[in-house]
């Protein structure tokens, strides 16, 4: 009993800073619509030192490991414009903060949370209908182009539906702490 009571103390240790760099950085995205470096450097440091004072060497490959697994899986959905270069650091200070398995799941549910945003918001602007025959057409389009790269520029420059993914991080790093940590 004793050892699940000091677990519980030094976890609310680091989740309490935690806790106040996603709300800094749900700010900085929902406001701005950026995820400003000094913060994402300053949440990976601390995450880094935390972990480091708590449990020396162990918890500084603990921390690398989960910022390594956080920014390189962001970084391929980056890759395929999907979110932005913000991101991508947030979740490496996210893995920083919480290591390899919580950051793993925090990607995973804020995806699912994003794409569910996604189509809400498409359904609420009463276009989802005419997005979906859209891009069934430009399947269709590009079955028969022979100059493929034109209908993909012209397709690019389509209005896009975005929203601040910090709106998908925090339901999901919710979700990931009610799955992973209780």
């Amino acid at each position: 009993m004793d050892w699940k009571v000091e677990r519980i103390d030094l976890m609310a240790l680091y989740f309490y800073p935690f806790i106040i760099f996603l709300l800094t950085a749900l700010f900085f995205d929902g406001r701005f619509g950026r995820i400003p470096n000094w913060l994402t450097v300053s949440g990976a440091v601390l995450g880094l030192l935390f972990h480091v004072v708590l449990n020396g060497i162990n918890g500084l490959i603990f921390s690398v490991i989960g910022l390594a697994a956080g920014f390189v899986l962001m970084l391929i959905l980056y890759l395929f414009k999907a979110i932005g270069a913000g991101d991508v650091k947030l979740f490496g200070a996210i893995g920083a903060f919480s290591g390899i398995e919580f950051t793993l799941y925090g990607i995973m549910y804020s995806v699912i949370y994003a794409g569910l945003i996604g189509l809400v918001l498409l359904i609420l602007r009463r276009d989802f209908f005419r997005r979906m025959l859209g891009v069934f057409y430009k399947i269709l389009e590009l079955k028969s182009s022979s100059t493929k790269e034109e209908v993909l520029e012209e397709y690019k420059k389509k209005e896009a539906l975005t929203f601040p993914f910090m709106y998908a991080v925090i339901p999901g790093m919710i979700t990931t702490y009610y799955y992973v940590i209780l």
